[in-house]
């Protein structure tokens, strides 16, 4: 039974999206060969960016399901390289006619890497528990779902209460993800999944060791093991790529440093895309955001390819809201808010706020702290003066920006597949947008036929930009640089997982 082989989508250097990060104890190819001239047993990847626990269905961020899913966890369906869907545990499913019953025959002879055997019971567990014990507000995927039924230990039947376009695809993200009732009782510290790696050693704030397992069900890595490693910073992983000490970095955050990688024959620098949006978030029920001119003149007041260039190299591209070129219903609304200073200064004026002081809550990421400064040089020139306020992330920005609500104006980097109704149909999401315009719209487009879904996400767009209700300042490029001789390394990142299962070394 072969594990699957995604294909490579390749794209032109000015791509898009990204990821956090992870951690690592070995020490890189050059000391994990079995000898001398060997090929290399093992990988180290360098990342920015720990999680704070191994638990994805209670705990916020992207960095949890970044080094999980594919990797240790495995959902019915994923998605691959160039987006599109493709059986996993499942085999094959059928659709029933009203378009709201979904039945899955799953794989034989899989194992999760506690020994338990995967069968239907495991997908009806793993759903129901989304509705009973998740806290992450990614749940609200499973809230279409009425019913899950066991048919047989290699058929489960998936009742939905209204047809939905967007339910199979977030199969393919953590909420599908499929875990065993025995292996659910320490997420936090000891994940327990399908995948085709296991955890060997979790160790906070500095790596994550996995270890290829003997018992997969599909194809095995090409490594008998992987070390994902935590750097504090893009310079770190750079010159820990250039001494040896690591073989791969996964979304390099430095793209100034490329240079010297493109120069040496030793290194592999791809460009790839993905779904990752450098927001510009503001508080809809914060003063002064609460007042859409302000929004408005905040959209006008930047010159956002000027942002991308100086910040970014150039790599990247121009996006309006959290529909990404390679969602269905994506379209080009840049137009809307061209650069435009002295059209914010005219609303700003309406408003009754000129000279206006913010504080503009940063979190402590090479994305954010690059984009903070331009950001707030062409917001003073319109007259708002922005105090960049510091966030150690993900503990401190988590807790004050994304649980707490408390701030004005922030900026991080949103890496979830699709996720313009998660964080614009949830007023009570950290946006604070008020969704009552677009939550019908939403509702409708997700049980049309496939015309009237892209149709209806295109209208949800097109008010989210006429309400300014945040902005995206570039659309992230996945920059991987690697050893030459490492290969599997995924070019483009259109779900949060770094998905490392082709790894092999030539």
């Amino acid at each position: 039974m072969m594990r699957r082989k995604n294909a490579i989508l390749t794209t032109a250097a000015l791509a898009t999206a990204a990821v956090l990060g992870l951690a690592g104890c070995s020490a890189g190819a050059g000391s994990s060969s079995g000898g001398d001239g060997d090929t290399p047993t093992t990988a180290t990847i360098a990342l920015t960016g720990t999680p704070t626990n191994l638990d994805f269905t209670t705990t916020a961020g992207s960095a949890i399901p970044q080094a999980l899913m594919s990797n240790v966890y495995e959902g019915l369906v994923e998605l691959d390289q160039s987006g599109e869907i493709q059986p996993l545990l499942a085999k094959e499913w059928t659709v029933s006619d009203d378009r709201k019953t979904y039945t899955f025959t799953l794989q034989e002879g899989v194992t999760f890497s506690n020994g338990d055997e995967f069968t239907a019971d495991d997908v009806k567990f793993s759903f129901d528990r989304v509705k009973t014990d998740w806290v992450s507000s990614l749940k609200a995927k499973m809230d279409v779902v009425d019913s899950v039924d066991v048919v047989s230990p290699t058929e489960v039947a998936v009742t939905l209460s209204t047809p939905s376009n967007a339910w199979l695809f977030s199969l393919a993200t953590p909420v599908g993800a499929i875990f065993s009732e025995d292996g659910v009782a320490d997420l936090a510290n000891t994940p327990v999944g399908t995948g085709p790696y296991a955890v060997e050693k979790w160790t906070p704030n500095e790596s994550l060791v996995f270890d290829t397992r003997d018992d997969y069900w599909g194809e095995a890595p090409g490594v008998e093991q992987v070390t994902l490693k935590y750097f504090a910073d893009a310079t770190a992983t750079t010159n820990a790529l250039q001494t040896g000490d690591v073989d791969a970095i996964a979304n390099l955050q430095a793209p100034e440093l490329l240079s010297s990688f493109e120069a040496d024959d030793k290194f592999v620098v791809t460009t790839g895309t993905s779904s990752g949006e450098v927001s510009l978030s503001m508080n809809n029920k914060a003063a002064p955001f609460d007042d859409v001119r302000v929004r408005q003149a905040v959209l006008y007041a930047l010159d956002k390819q000027a942002i991308l260039d100086t910040a970014w190299n150039g790599y990247g591209s121009l996006v309006a809201t959290y529909a990404t070129p390679t969602d269905p219903y994506y379209e080009d609304l840049n137009d809307k808010y061209p650069y435009d200073p002295e059209k914010a200064k005219e609303l700003l004026k309406e408003a009754g706020q000129e000279n206006l002081d913010i504080t503009f809550t940063v979190p402590t990421r090479p994305y954010a702290q690059a984009v903070s400064e331009i950001v707030v040089s062409q917001l003073k020139d319109v007259g708002i003066n922005a105090k960049i306020e510091s966030a150690e992330f993900p503990a401190v920005w988590l807790d004050k920006v994304f649980t707490q609500h408390d701030y004005q104006l922030t900026t991080v980097l949103a890496v979830e597949a699709r996720d313009i109704l998660t964080v614009f149909n949830d007023p009570n999401y950290y946006i604070g947008y008020d969704n009552s315009k677009i939550a019908p719209i939403a509702a409708e487009a997700d049980a049309a036929d496939e015309a009237g879904y892209i149709e209806g996400m295109k209208q949800v767009s097109e008010q989210i930009v006429d309400d300014a209700a945040s902005g995206v300042l570039f659309l992230f490029p996945n920059i991987t640089v690697a050893k030459a001789g490492l290969q599997g390394m995924p070019e483009n990142a259109i779900i949060e997982a770094l998905d490392l299962t082709n790894l092999s070394w030539k």
